[in-house]
């Protein structure tokens, strides 16, 4: 089976009202990322940050994947389909999609203060004082400024694909963002977003929303493969 490698961004989950920071000029809701998504907003004010990864969690168990989640759950039929993600609900999981690795952590987890020791806690409350190992329980989340942990991987499985696809990515923030430059020569990519994305790569553009790019994304793949 041909490897399709998909990297998905903020605009995968839009259409199933998970909001975004890029839509929003920065501002997620009242958030400022450098409120809530950073190493120094932890250490300024935790109850902050838990509070809004809170609320985070309780509209994420309110969303469900939509029809370009689950449309690329089915790609498996067809391809050996690798998703790699910026976001970090649980929407591809929850559409069906079997590989998927997290670029900026899962939503669903914590961890302890030095990301060693990590639970699944679902889309419950965290609450100051409840602590893993010896530290504040804190969201599974590489916040900017942290090193992204699984970035080889993803690397790895770029220069591995035989279609590379990219969907709802500004291709603003990196490192996510450099993936594509480790496409082989001649690997066909896909670009799907709404909006205007700029980029130096040969690509192919479809100027959709996430659902009805995955669909015109299906067609024009079942006519190449």
């Amino acid at each position: 089976m041909k490897k399709l490698v998909i990297l998905t961004g903020a605009g995968m989950s839009a259409e199933s009202g998970i909001t975004t920071f890029r839509d929003s000029g920065g501002l997620w809701e009242q958030y400022r990322i450098e409120d809530v998504a950073t190493p120094e907003a932890w250490s300024r004010d935790p109850k902050f940050v838990l509070d809004f990864y809170n609320a985070r969690r309780a509209q994420l168990e309110r969303s469900e994947p939509n029809q370009g989640h689950i449309g690329l759950a089915e790609l498996e039929k067809q391809f050996d389909v690798q998703i790699i993600t910026q976001n970090v609900d649980n929407l591809h999981e929850r559409a069906g999609s079997s590989k998927v690795l997290h670029l900026h952590g899962e939503l669903t987890k914590v961890c302890d203060a030095y990301k060693q020791e990590v639970i699944d806690i679902g889309y419950r409350e965290v609450r100051m004082g409840e602590k893993l190992g010896n530290t504040q329980m804190r969201p599974f989340i590489v916040w900017f400024g942290e090193a992204v942990p699984t970035m080889d991987e993803a690397i790895r499985l770029t220069q591995d694909a035989d279609v590379f696809v990219v969907i709802g990515s500004s291709l603003n923030v990196y490192p996510a963002a450099g993936l594509i430059n480790y496409v082989h020569r001649g690997v066909p990519i896909y670009l799907i977003d709404p909006k205007e994305v700029v980029t130096n790569m040969n690509v192919e553009f479809i100027q959709k929303g996430a659902s009805e790019g995955v669909k015109e994304l299906v067609k024009r793949l079942s006519l190449e493969y």
